[in-house]
């Protein structure tokens, strides 16, 4: 057939092969971890995920951005002339670091990484907490009973019938429960008798109730054992939603007098925020947790720096989902934040983002502590 060809028409070609108008300067080419080039290491594997694409690029840029935070001093910032004579000084400066916020929903806790949250907590290498009723209790509770690795697939009205309930793959047997329960009604009487002998001085607020569960359990596995001996201040303004508000209610029949002020832990977690030089936070989870942190940080215009684990999208306007994008419109992020959001499950990612960030700054302050004594 007259002016028939193999080839292609030229249109089709042209719109396949678009010549590409792009500066490649600046930009990283994507490359993985070769195994014949060297052998794994923990801290190998997670630099070269920052050049792996997808949400393991996610996780280098995290690894980043908590650096920052940890990395962060006052002597960064110029000194201005209302400043004190204190903030001056070059020295304070020096050591005056940024104040990071752990927020984790309770099913962490209930999983392994409540091994995690207690050591970052025994070292003082966060600054306060948010979390939910279920992150306080189950933490109690496994100081008293363990939970156990179950399946997702069993059955919930076999297990029902047997008196133990399922989280996802998690068993927690009723007897915990019951345990807890046991442990916690004394100290509850004993919150409201000390209440009715000084009502001026005695006002119980989920955090101040939370500190003294945790010198209550005297217990070395407690995440809240070593947020009172530490001193770290924990929030958890649904403190009802969960067994401790079940024993609240059994309680207040008994006992009406009990009152808890969430007002005054609002009131402090603000002012924590506010008074700050500088405020990084780690939020893992979504929801109340997620919210209460940002929300006061936008008290201050902003945290300097965030970090964000989850698996919730933002199609729905859900705050759970809402990137760190969405947070700088509403003045919960500074402007100029080079804020991160991983998609992906907490339990995944986070022990090796802890590895190459909180592990080491804890391994320096203890070099340095070893410095300064020898000095002396």
């Amino acid at each position: 057939m007259s002016g028939s060809s193999d080839a292609p028409p030229a249109l089709a070609t042209d719109s396949v092969m678009v010549i590409s108008e792009f500066d490649p300067t600046g930009r990283t080419a994507v490359r993985g971890f070769d195994f014949e080039a060297e052998a794994p290491t923990l801290d190998n594997l997670a630099q070269s995920m920052k050049t792996m694409g997808f949400q393991a690029t996610n996780v280098g840029l995290a690894i980043d951005e908590i650096n920052k935070m940890l990395a962060w001093r006052l002597s960064d910032r110029p000194v201005k002339d209302t400043d004190s004579d204190e903030v001056k000084d070059p020295e304070y400066r020096a050591n005056k670091r940024a104040t990071i916020f752990l927020s984790y929903t309770s099913n962490l806790i209930s999983s392994g990484m409540r091994e995690t949250f207690k050591y970052l907590c025994k070292h003082n290498l966060v600054d306060c907490i948010v979390t939910t009723a279920g992150g306080i209790e189950e933490d109690f509770m496994k100081c008293l009973a363990p939970h156990f690795l179950g399946d997702f697939k069993l059955k919930g009205k076999d297990l029902r019938k047997n008196g133990v309930n399922r989280l996802a793959n998690l068993l927690v047997p009723n007897n915990n429960y019951v345990v807890f329960e046991e442990w916690l009604v004394p100290i509850l009487h004993a919150m409201t008798d000390e209440q009715l002998a000084d009502p001026e001085n005695v006002r119980w607020t989920p955090s101040k109730m939370i500190h003294r569960l945790g010198k209550e359990i005297n217990n070395e596995d407690s995440v809240y054992y070593w947020c009172y001996k530490n001193n770290i201040p924990v929030f958890c303004p649904a403190i009802t939603d969960g067994s401790i508000g079940d024993m609240l209610y059994f309680h207040s029949y008994k006992r009406p007098e009990l009152y808890v002020d969430i007002v005054q832990d609002i009131k402090a977690i603000n002012d924590i925020a506010v008074r700050a030089d500088c405020t990084g936070m780690v939020i893992l989870g979504g929801g109340l947790i997620k919210h209460h942190t940002c929300n006061a940080n936008l008290m201050r215009n902003g945290a300097d720096y965030a970090v964000y684990v989850n698996t919730a999208h933002e199609f729905d306007g859900s705050d759970s989902g809402a990137s760190p994008d969405e947070a700088i419109s509403w003045g919960k992020i500074k402007i100029d934040s080079t804020a991160v959001k991983v998609s992906a499950d907490v339990t995944l990612v986070f022990p090796l983002i802890v590895s190459q960030t909180f592990y080491k700054e804890h391994l320096k302050r203890q070099q340095e502590s070893v410095e300064k004594k020898d000095k002396k």
